[in-house]
Protein backbone atom coordinates (compact mmCIF):
# COMPACT_ATOMS: atom_id res chain seq x y z
CA UNK A 1 0.00 0.00 0.00
CA UNK A 2 1.57 3.28 -0.92
CA UNK A 3 0.68 6.41 0.59
CA UNK A 4 -1.60 7.99 -2.42
CA UNK A 5 -3.95 10.71 -1.29
CA UNK A 6 -2.02 11.29 2.07
CA UNK A 7 -1.26 15.11 2.50
CA UNK A 8 2.33 16.37 1.98
CA UNK A 9 1.79 18.01 5.72
CA UNK A 10 1.21 13.84 6.83
CA UNK A 11 4.07 12.68 4.86
CA UNK A 12 6.42 14.88 6.61
CA UNK A 13 5.68 13.60 9.65
CA UNK A 14 7.69 11.24 11.85
CA UNK A 15 6.27 7.61 12.84
CA UNK A 16 6.19 8.77 16.48
CA UNK A 17 4.84 12.11 15.23
CA UNK A 18 2.23 10.61 13.35
CA UNK A 19 1.08 8.13 16.30
CA UNK A 20 0.85 10.86 19.00
CA UNK A 21 -1.68 12.98 16.37
CA UNK A 22 -3.44 9.53 15.91
CA UNK A 23 -3.67 8.53 20.04
CA UNK A 24 -4.87 12.30 20.46
CA UNK A 25 -7.71 12.13 17.67
CA UNK A 26 -9.11 8.61 19.23
CA UNK A 27 -8.99 9.97 22.82
CA UNK A 28 -10.66 13.03 21.73
CA UNK A 29 -13.48 10.61 20.14
CA UNK A 30 -13.37 8.58 22.82
CA UNK A 31 -14.61 11.36 25.22
CA UNK A 32 -17.13 13.16 23.03
CA UNK A 33 -15.12 16.26 23.21
CA UNK A 34 -15.85 17.35 19.32
CA UNK A 35 -18.75 18.20 17.49
CA UNK A 36 -19.86 15.59 14.35
CA UNK A 37 -18.45 17.00 11.68
CA UNK A 38 -15.37 17.82 13.51
CA UNK A 39 -15.31 13.95 14.62
CA UNK A 40 -15.76 13.24 10.82
CA UNK A 41 -12.80 15.48 10.20
CA UNK A 42 -11.24 13.54 12.66
CA UNK A 43 -11.88 10.26 11.57
CA UNK A 44 -10.65 10.75 8.03
CA UNK A 45 -7.39 12.46 9.21
CA UNK A 46 -6.87 9.79 11.52
CA UNK A 47 -7.41 6.72 8.93
CA UNK A 48 -4.47 9.30 6.58
CA UNK A 49 -2.34 8.96 9.87
CA UNK A 50 -2.65 5.40 10.25
CA UNK A 51 -1.92 4.43 6.29
CA UNK A 52 1.34 6.50 7.26
CA UNK A 53 2.40 4.81 10.47
CA UNK A 54 2.13 1.53 8.55
CA UNK A 55 4.29 2.94 5.48
CA UNK A 56 6.73 3.75 7.97
CA UNK A 57 6.31 0.41 9.59
CA UNK A 58 7.02 -1.08 6.34
CA UNK A 59 9.81 0.50 5.21
CA UNK A 60 11.65 -0.22 8.37
CA UNK A 61 10.95 -3.63 7.65
CA UNK A 62 12.27 -3.83 4.84
CA UNK A 63 15.57 -2.56 6.39
CA UNK A 64 15.45 -5.20 8.72
CA UNK A 65 17.52 -8.31 7.56
CA UNK A 66 18.31 -11.66 10.03
CA UNK A 67 22.12 -13.00 9.28
CA UNK A 68 22.08 -16.42 8.71
CA UNK A 69 24.34 -18.75 8.49
CA UNK A 70 24.94 -21.76 6.44
CA UNK A 71 25.47 -25.53 6.94
CA UNK A 72 28.92 -24.92 5.30
CA UNK A 73 29.57 -21.85 7.64
CA UNK A 74 28.77 -19.14 5.08
CA UNK A 75 26.68 -16.19 5.74
CA UNK A 76 24.04 -14.71 4.73
CA UNK A 77 20.57 -12.65 5.19
CA UNK A 78 16.79 -13.28 4.81
CA UNK A 79 14.11 -10.71 5.22
CA UNK A 80 13.07 -11.01 9.29
CA UNK A 81 8.78 -11.43 9.27
CA UNK A 82 7.73 -9.02 11.74
CA UNK A 83 4.39 -9.73 11.53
Amino acid sequence: MTEAGVPADIKKLSFEQALEELETIVRKLEQGEIDLDQSIAAYERGALLKSHCEAKLREAQAKVDRITQAADGSLGTEPTDLT
